[in-house]
Formats: structure tokens, C-alpha cells, sequence
């Protein structure tokens, strides 16, 4: 990297809760950052679930490198004990944390492309010494071209859901029905939306935190209907129910988390929602009447039910990074080191250890996916995680690799453990027994909480 290309600024794509800590921790090493948003305020993500609690108290969802640029400003952190929704963390924490970084934080801002400066991804000449480029979109339509000295992606990956087909393409007809399917949880404190399923069958297809906070949230509408309510909720697992199907309970460290699980089963106790097993879902029919009929791989018809709501995960959008030379695990598509820490089809409990610069590097230095982004498809991440990685990421930038090696965090056990994670393997199961790992780490979310994150 020439002496010129130094002068230039970190780029940093997206500004939710680990893009605007990388920034505070590139500040805290005298490294200018440049935080490209997508959308028209900070965390606009965050703001998309902003009714849903996280299971992460305030204390595990602010940086601190972050807190010493707001303490100046007055601002005073909330309860550390007490759990902020979405939209508390957006309005009290992250807004005012992009409005301290000011003119460093660009909004509507859609980054399309990321490379080297007249290098595509296939010549090698001198690569290294280029700065990168980025190429952004404007709300007016505009572009605009941008040079820096490296690139974090923390963009997330809410924009881009997976879907409700078990072969990980769109089931046929789903987009078909694309009006009565939502890949969000609901918000039904919002009369619209209450009224979009008030009285009316709902299929949630997912099994995660998200697929949670959903069932929870219909077991309480139908409750508050009284006697006799015509809400319900048919629930779609692609596995089998098991002793670690709703999450660690009483022995999960952050308590929030284990309680959404438990919500979820007493939804199913309850009687406000039939659990659905081993159902992959291949097709999406609309009857005469307009409502939808699931059709599984097996040949499996479901009754007819007025809305889905599919919460089966999230994975990257990488097409803009298409001319970088990333290294990425061809299933998760998170950075080969990383990726058999937290690889579903070997982990569903607590094996994640705290990880940084080391484990994001890519083929092209000084690149790196950090936050959800870095965790591919896996599905479970939490903020705590992302912080530690951006430390660390801005710790390598410095030139200061023994404090981008060192681990600075302790993270809770999920309280779940378990072998595959993605199809039922009924001798592993009864080898593991649904009791607690040893490790003292964990595999938990980082988006909306309760909606499978921080």
C-alpha cells in the first residue's frame, strides 16, 4: 500500500450496530472511517424490527469504544440490566452514535460494487498497492465513486431472507402469493397488521428465535380474543421436535433468550399453534377462495391456512463484492476460517469461540465481512460477537496484529446442545441427550433478539 493510499479513509458499508463500532474503533486508532447507509437514518435494519425485544440487555449491546465517543456529548446509557426493543437500541444508542460521527456517516448511500482501483478480480500486477474503489448509488439516481485504504462490510443481511423452500429456492408459487407471505415477524401492535391476522390461520414456517417471538406473538392475539377465537397458528419445522427444539430454558445465560423459548412451547401447549414436523415445503397453492395450501417434498398437504410467515433465515448479498477475491466457505459462504466454528451441520450449542482479524481474512487484504454479514447463512450471531470482531479488524488495520490476536471477550452458553444441525439424526440425539455443552462460548443471535439475535 503506497503512502498515498494510507491517507485514505476506512470504508465501511452499513450503518447499524457494528458498522458504527468499527467506525468508533477505527476513530480510537487515529484510522479515518467513511460509513456508506443504505437507507435515510442509522440502523434503518434495526428499525425494520424496531417492536421486537432483544435477549441481550443494554449492557451487551453497546461498544465501548463507542460509549467514549458518546460520554462528551451527555449521553448517558440506559439500565445496563433492562432490554432494549429494536426500536429503543436504534433511537437511544445507535442514532446518536452516527450523529456524534457526523459528516463520516453518509445516508442513502447504496453501495453497488467494491474493487481494486484498475484491478478486476483476475490480475494480479501490483494488486496489493491499489486502493480499493467503491461505487454507490444516490436517492436521486446518482453515482458516485469513492477511494479507500480497506473495506468493511458490516451491511447485514436483512435485506435479502431466505426462503420457505426446503431446497433453499423459492417454493413454486411462492412468489406467486407473494401478498399473503411476510418473511418478517409481525408487529401486531400495529392495527393494520393485527388485523392482517386476527381470526385467521397463520402457517410459520422457521425454527429459530425469529419462528419464536412469532408464535408467541399469535398465542397472544388469540388470547386476547377470548373463548372460542378463530386465530391460530400451524407451525412448520423442516426437523423434529426435540429436548433442544425451544433453546436452552432456565439454563440458557442470557435469560430473555431462554424465556422466548419457553414462550414458544407454551404457545404449542397451549393449544394456540399444531407443530408440523419434518416438512419441507416444495409447493405454495392458492385455493378458489384465495387462502394457501402448503405442499411438502413428501407429498404432505397441509389444511389451508390465510398467511405464512416464513422466518427460515437470512443469507449475504455478496453480488456487489463479485470483484473482490474472497475466501468463503462454499456452504456458508462466511470466511473459510470461521465457518467451521459456527457451521450448523456440526454445532447447534454453545462451540463458538471469539474470533477477529485472523479468522475474517480474505485472499484480498485488508477486505473483511464483519457482523451478521461474516456469518453467512449460519444463523446465529450476537452483538457482542460483531464488536469483538471490529476491535479486532481495527486493531489489524493499525498494524497492532498482537492486540488483533488477543480475545477480549467471554461470551454465555446457549444452554442447548446438540450434533446436527440441520436434519434430525436420531442416534445423535440420544447420545447428547439435550443436555449443556462444556464450552464456555456460545452459538446465539445477533439481529432482533427476539426475532433470532443480540
Amino acid at each position: 500500500m503506497t503512502a498515498s493510499t494510507e491517507t485514505l479513509p476506512v470504508v465501511v458499508i452499513g450503518a447499524g450496530p457494528i458498522g458504527l463500532a468499527a467506525a468508533a474503533r477505527l476513530i480510537e486508532r487515529d484510522i479515518e472511517p467513511l460509513v456508506l447507509e443504505a437507507g435515510p437514518a442509522a440502523a434503518s435494519a434495526v428499525r425494520d424490527w424496531s417492536h421486537v425485544r432483544l435477549f441481550s440487555t443494554w449492557s451487551e449491546v453497546t461498544d465501548p469504544a463507542a460509549e467514549k465517543l458518546l460520554a462528551p456529548t451527555g449521553w448517558v446509557k440506559p439500565d445496563g440490566a433492562a432490554y432494549p426493543s429494536g426500536g429503543d437500541w436504534a433511537s437511544l444508542y445507535l442514532q446518536p452514535l452516527a450523529d456524534v460521527l457526523g459528516e463520516r456517516v453518509r445516508y442513502d448511500a447504496t453501495v453497488t460494487g467494491v474493487s481494486r482501483s484498475g484491478r478486476d478480480r483476475i490480475v494480479d500486477a501490483d494488486r496489493e498497492a491499489q486502493p480499493f474503489v467503491v461505487h454507490l448509488t444516490r436517492a436521486d439516481g446518482s453515482e458516485e465513486r469513492i477511494f479507500a485504504r480497506a473495506v468493511i462490510d458490516a451491511s447485514g443481511t436483512w435485506s435479502t431472507p431466505s426462503p420457505a423452500g426446503g431446497s433453499g429456492l423459492h417454493a413454486l408459487g411462492e412468489r406467486a402469493a407473494s401478498d399473503r407471505i411476510s418473511y418478517r415477524v409481525p408487529d401486531l401492535k400495529d392495527a393494520a397488521v393485527r388485523a392482517r391476522y386476527a381470526g385467521r390461520r397463520t402457517a410459520v414456517v422457521g425454527s429459530g428465535a425469529s419462528a419464536f417471538t412469532a408464535l408467541a406473538y399469535l398465542a397472544d392475539l388469540a388470547k386476547s380474543e377470548g373463548v372460542g377465537t378463530r386465530t391460530h397458528t400451524t407451525w412448520i419445522l423442516r426437523r423434529g421436535i426435540s429436548g433442544s427444539t425451544f433453546g436452552g430454558g432456565a439454563a440458557d445465560q442470557l435469560p430473555a433468550r431462554g424465556a422466548l423459548g419457553l414462550a414458544a412451547k407454551a404457545a404449542v401447549d397451549g393449544g394456540y399453534a399444531d407443530a408440523v414436523t419434518g416438512f419441507r415445503t416444495d409447493t405454495i397453492e392458492k385455493t378458489e377462495d384465495g387462502r394457501l395450501v402448503l405442499v411438502g417434498e413428501d407429498g404432505r398437504r397441509l389444511d389451508p391456512v390465510d398467511e405464512v410467515i416464513v422466518l427460515t433465515g437470512f443469507r449475504p448479498d455478496l453480488t456487489f463484492l463479485d470483484e473482490l477475491r474472497l475466501g468463503l466457505d462454499e456452504r456458508l459462504q462466511a470466511p473459510t476460517e470461521l465457518a467451521p466454528l459456527i457451521d450448523p451441520n456440526q454445532h447447534s450449542c454453545g462451540t463458538v469461540y471469539p474470533h477477529g482479524a485472523t479468522e475474517l481474512a480474505h485472499p484480498e487484504k485488508d477486505v473483511y465481512l464483519a457482523g451478521m454479514k461474516s456469518y453467512g447463512r449460519a444463523p446465529t450471531f450476537l452483538a457482542m460477537t460483531g464488536y469483538e470482531q471490529v476491535r479486532s479488524i481495527a486493531a489489524a488495520l493499525a498494524g497492532d496484529q498482537e492486540a488483533a490476536e488477543r480475545v477480549e471477550l467471554t461470551l454465555p452458553e446457549t444452554g442447548v446442545c446438540g450434533g446436527a444441525g440441520l436434519f434430525d439424526q436420531p442416534e445423535a440425539a440420544e447420545e447428547t441427550g439435550g443436555g449443556c455443552c462444556s464450552t464456555p462460548s456460545t452459538l446465539a443471535i445477533g439481529a432482533p433478539a427476539s426475532s433470532g439475535s443480540c
